[in-house]
């Protein structure tokens, strides 16, 4: 990790939550490259690290998603065996029914992990996804990092 060219942002504070859980819509947000067979899966040869992403159903079975992660570190079994390790889906499927979130929204998005060249993420695909989670009016997001 020594070497690892990290590049540094400035953080600046994210939209506070208006309202509790159990009354607003959330999202979820996977790093694991997660894509649907009829998507084209994550660029692995892409310079830089492929900072496009995938658009998921909010009906999707987590079972059908498919891993297109670059990074040679990034251990699949866990993810395998139980897709919601790396997008729990299905668990915010259980707050949704017990009342401790309103909804979940119609649409999930993944991206692929280990993109060492964020500029174009920063700048075109996160702004992309940001905008689309306001037109559906979601208030809470849940990022899975991987």
């Amino acid at each position: 990790m020594e070497g690892y060219p990290y590049r540094s942002s400035d953080w600046l504070p994210g939209a506070r939550l208006e309202k509790p859980l159990s009354g607003g819509r959330l999202a979820l947000i996977s790093t694991a490259g997660l894509y649907l067979s009829r998507q084209e899966p994550f660029d692995l040869g892409f310079k830089g690290g492929d900072y496009s992403f995938r658009e998921l159903p909010g009906n999707v079975e987590v079972q059908q998603l498919r891993i297109s992660q670059r990074s040679s570190d990034f251990d699949r079994n866990g993810a395998e065996e139980d897709m919601n390790v790396v997008f729990p889906l299905d668990r915010f499927r259980e707050l949704a029914r017990r009342g401790d979130i309103a909804s979940l929204n119609h649409r999930h998005f993944s991206f692929m992990g280990s993109i060492t060249a964020p500029g174009s993420l920063i700048s075109t695909s996160a702004p992309q996804v940001a905008r689309m989670l306001r037109v559906d009016q979601v208030d809470a997001v849940f990022l899975a990092p991987v």
